[in-house]
């Protein structure tokens, strides 16, 4: 099939594409990578009036590094730029680590960060690792800026706090510390399909080995990334061992409250989501104060 017919604009800054959003509202979409939003208009099940082709914009393709250790990414970065990034491997080597599980080459060589993020897919991996290490994000209207944590940025399937008149501008991961350990284990089908449940861990630990910061964070099992705080507070205080492992993997079966569908069952995602879980924080505690694997 076709898109339905709509209105084209190609601007090349970002107050245009602000404008352009204040102008049209709800009834303009943003074109960024085109990876989710075409196949969605191709088959009619998107039908904006207006589409805003924001890829002349290019103040929004950056990777950057504050003197406060924060990783800024502008939202149109690539995400093929994102996985072959030194800044990104040394700075955060979980989002390094996780590009190559987000579809195909041929898919990141268009997809963008900030695409990915709006399109908000409960089963896309970027959402999950934003939310684990407490990202923020950074979204500009005419009526200026806001800034929005991942905690509150994602309200349920491809569905995300974001207004019709707000433009995604950039992406704030917090600065790397040592004594990190970190891990991304998904289950699909197959390799570069959308994952049918996936767990992303983040461990920090003092200088006694226990855990003094933890985030555990589930995917493709709910409408939306979901974080396992009763698992985080087992953690915390604890040494990474197997039997707390065992214990916090208890946790997310219980808490997790998928649906079945035509990929997994509710059961098979409760129980693959706390084997996952698992398999993560052991993989991340023999990762602390390492980067990315060769």
């Amino acid at each position: 099939m076709k898109p339905a017919p709509f209105e084209y604009f190609a601007p090349e800054k970002i107050d245009d594409a602000v404008e352009l959003l204040a102008r049209y509202g709800e009834d303009g979409k943003i074109l960024a990578g085109g990876q989710s939003l075409m196949p969605l208009m191709n088959l009619r099940l998107a039908r904006p009036q207006v589409v805003i082709d924001i890829n002349r914009v290019t103040a929004l393709d950056y990777i950057a590094q504050g003197a406060d250790g924060v990783l800024a990414i502008g939202a149109l970065t690539r995400q093929r730029s994102l996985e072959h990034s030194a800044v990104v491997k040394d700075h955060n080597p979980v989002l390094a680590a996780t590009m190559p599980l987000i579809g195909h080459f041929q898919i990141r060589n268009r997809g963008t960060i900030g695409g990915s993020l709006v399109h908000a897919d409960p089963a896309a991996e970027l959402p999950a690792v934003s939310l684990a290490l407490g990202a923020e994000f950074v979204v500009k209207s005419e009526r200026g800026e806001r800034v929005i944590s991942a905690e509150k940025f994602f309200l349920g399937s491809m569905t995300t706090v974001i207004e019709p008149t707000e433009l995604l501008t950039e992406i704030r991961f917090p600065r790397w510390r040592p004594g990190s350990g970190w891990a991304v284990e998904e289950v699909a089908r197959r390799r570069g399909d959308f994952a049918m449940v996936g767990a992303v861990v983040w461990l920090q630990l003092d200088g006694t080995g226990l855990c003094e910061e933890t985030r555990v964070a589930l995917f493709g099992v709910e409408d939306r990334p979901v974080r396992i705080v009763r698992g985080e507070q087992i953690l915390l205080g604890n040494r990474p061992e197997a039997d707390i492992f065992a214990e916090v993997a208890e946790v997310v079966a219980e808490q997790l409250d998928p649906v079945s569908d035509v990929h997994a069952s509710r059961e098979y995602r409760k129980e693959v989501g706390a084997c996952l879980t698992r398999r993560a924080l052991q993989t991340a505690s023999g990762k602390v104060g390492k980067g990315v694997d060769p």
